[in-house]
């Protein structure tokens, strides 16, 4: 058995939705490394300019397209553009979304709840219905869906984003065992705290407290870098993960243990 040739992605080709900052940034660039060419779907031009540069210095093909995932008319064109540029997409990571920190029901407004189910949860159904729907014409394709510390735990200030993380592991067991028989893979990861925009209210001295908690309630005793979920999902893009299906893994320096 040839290991180095199981995490070798030469000649896959992948989308990874919100690649141009973050956790989507590490994973973008992990795939490049391991081989892959990469479709980047961003809003923000800046940032997609700064991982367009990332992956043309690795030397892999590669596409950044400014792609909001909450425009339903505009996934399809966006995917079929890959396929056009970069060829048949083997690889789908659905990344991208935001968090509306409301402080609770009480307080959330249905329009902003529905901003978060649309990017966080319908974008996710959509994207994987449109790549799963070629990847059967060629009986392979791995799709990776990321979930969240919230698809477990519940929260008291983000509840829409608790709600979609929380289906979105659902929804990932359910394509898991459609796909199965066509050879596809649907599998997640669960970042437990990142080092991100998003989270970064977390980490100012306004919400010490709670920083604190996570830090006391990690084993690892900090938060951890976007570049460490890339490991993961090189692995799940790959033919070492074959016989995976339907998982969801944790990368939280052991914060779900407790």
């Amino acid at each position: 058995m040839n290991t180095r040739a199981l995490f070798d992605l030469t000649g896959r080709v992948a989308i990874v939705t919100g690649g141009n900052g973050g956790i989507g940034r590490g994973i973008a660039i992990g795939l490049a490394d391991a081989g892959a060419a990469v479709a980047v779907f961003g809003r923000n031009e800046n940032k997609n300019g700064r991982i367009l540069d990332d992956l043309k210095a690795i030397g892999r093909p590669s596409l950044v397209m400014n792609v909001d995932v909450t425009d339903r008319d505009g996934l399809q064109p966006a995917f079929l553009r890959v396929e056009r540029e970069l060829g048949g997409v083997d690889i789908l990571v659905n990344n991208a979304g935001h968090a509306n920190l409301s402080g609770g029901v009480l307080l959330e407004h249905a329009a902003d709840w529905d901003r978060v189910i649309e990017s966080q949860l319908n974008a996710v159904f959509l994207l994987s219905k449109l790549a799963a729907s070629a990847m059967v014409t060629r009986r392979r394709g791995k799709i990776i869906n990321v979930g969240s510390m919230y698809s477990f735990f519940g929260s008291g200030l983000i509840p829409s984003y608790s709600a979609a993380k929380g289906a979105v592991i659902q929804l990932t067991k359910s394509m898991a065992i459609e796909l199965a028989p066509h050879n596809i893979q649907v599998n997640a990861i669960a970042p437990g705290w990142i080092e991100t925009d998003m989270t970064a209210p977390v980490r100012t001295p306004a919400m010490i407290a709670m920083n604190n908690e996570i830090l006391a309630r990690t084993p690892a005793g900090r938060w951890g870098q976007p570049d460490e979920i890339a490991g993961t999902a090189v692995y799940l893009s790959s033919h070492a993960s074959d016989f995976v299906t339907g998982a969801t893994i944790r990368v939280d320096g052991g914060y779900s243990i407790r």
